[in-house]
């Protein structure tokens, strides 16, 4: 059940390195709004499946070390933040073997489920500026504020290579649109962005002229 609250939500999706990471961070503080980071947390999972040598394809296995684990998805300053057992994972998440895992894990539906849970209770606090891959079309569908971001191919490419990360981006596209549990889909009301010849300030200014057209009122 989603929380009820009279808090607002921008719910910003995309394929990776589509830049929807960047811009969501920027336009969160232009609005003044709480920023949450979905992929980091999958990635928190991720890690912590790997950091205890199971199998990301054995969902028992998953499931039964999310039960005895402690999973703490808090705020820090003004971006959501986590722990787990304790430990801030958040330096190892970009790791080539997380990178190459996530997808994986991301698919288990008791996976998502647990984590779209947790994302819909930053909503009781905060307004927020979300972003990931299921956010208008599972996580808060009723939000008016939605939003996909996407790039060419070779831009995504490229902007991977750049930050140092060597998976590739057509698998982990196949991956994410395929998966059984909230495939990576365009929401049918939101409104798409190419950001492939667009900066992260041009992205976030037309997202913010946009919630002003659908009667958002924001501070010049």
């Amino acid at each position: 059940m989603i929380p009820l609250s009279n808090h607002r939500v921008v719910a910003i999706d995309g394929p990776a390195a589509s830049g929807k990471s960047s811009v969501a961070r920027r336009l969160a503080r232009k609005l003044g709004w709480l920023y949450v980071n979905t992929g980091a947390m999958y990635r928190a999972v991720t890690w912590c499946v790997l950091q205890n040598q199971i199998s990301p394809s054995d969902d028992g296995a998953v499931l039964s070390l999310l039960d005895r684990t402690q999973l703490s998805w808090g705020i820090r300053g003004s971006e959501s933040s986590i722990s787990i057992n304790g430990v801030d994972p958040t330096p190892s998440l970009r790791d080539d073997e997380v990178n190459a895992n996530v997808s994986q894990v991301s698919a288990i539906p008791a996976v998502r489920a647990i984590l779209v849970a947790a994302q819909r209770e930053y909503l009781v606090s905060s307004d927020l500026v979300m972003e990931g891959r299921d956010i208008g079309s599972v996580v808060f569908p009723d939000t008016p504020f939605k939003f996909y971001i996407d790039a060419s191919p070779s831009v995504r490419a490229r902007r991977r290579a750049l930050q140092g990360q060597r998976d590739e981006i057509s698998a982990r596209d196949r991956s994410d649109s395929s998966r059984r549990a909230s495939p990576l889909i365009i929401a049918d009301d939101a409104h798409i962005i190419d950001s492939s010849n667009l900066t992260i300030d041009g992205v976030a200014g037309e997202i913010i002229g946009l919630l002003k057209l659908r009667g958002l009122e924001i501070e010049d």
